[in-house]
């Protein structure tokens, strides 16, 4: 393992997306990708609406230049920007990570573009950075995003009560999922399975 891959954000490319290191160049395209802002609207989620998107760049950038995250947005196929992912809670001693902050378009949800930035994401985690696991957490109430991780692959640790808090300051019950090495193999096989009925 080589420690400044923990330091770097690399450029993922797919068939169906492709990431590449967040910047303040990409609010435009981010605010464009809110569309109405329904995502914006759920209040268990961290996404932002479009007059908070230049400070949630910013707060992300911020954060990679203190080594606490690795920011990417995400294009689809037609090179439009879609949504965005990152990299948080980098332990490169264990060496393990998390995967979160994702939002994406309308346009895109229920896509090939999530399997493949999963896949890709991964991908780089397991193979290149030699994760021992990757870490997926989520409100208990967005019972979308609970399902959509467990459909990778992830299994479910656990609920961790009043972990955090919610955009709107309530308690936030956080459910914890994960994938170990050992199961890499078989979770790559899965999502590249979901990816080619994508086709």
């Amino acid at each position: 393992m080589n420690h400044a891959d923990w330091t770097r954000v690399p450029t993922l490319t797919g068939t169906h997306a492709r990431l590449e290191p967040l910047q303040m160049s990409h609010i435009d395209g981010l605010r464009g990708a809110l569309g109405e802002g329904a995502l914006s609207r759920l209040w268990y989620t961290q996404v932002p609406d479009a007059k908070a998107m230049t400070c949630y760049v910013q707060a992300a950038l911020q954060a990679q230049a203190e080594g606490k995250v690795l920011p990417f947005v995400v294009f689809d196929a037609n090179d439009q920007i879609v949504g965005t992912t990152r990299y948080y809670d980098l332990q490169p001693d264990v060496p393990r990570l998390s995967i979160g902050y994702t939002w994406y378009g309308e346009s895109v949800q229920r896509t090939g573009v999530n399997s493949e930035t999963k896949l890709m994401l991964l991908s780089h985690a397991f193979e290149r950075l030699e994760c021992l696991s990757v870490v997926f957490e989520t409100s208990w109430f967005n019972f979308t995003s609970r399902t959509a991780i467990a459909r990778l692959g992830a299994k479910q640790d656990g609920v961790l009560r009043n972990h955090r808090r919610h955009p709107d300051g309530t308690p936030r019950d956080t459910v914890i999922f994960s994938i170990i090495d050992a199961e890499w193999q078989g979770v790559k096989r899965h999502l590249q399975h979901r990816l080619d009925s994508h086709a």
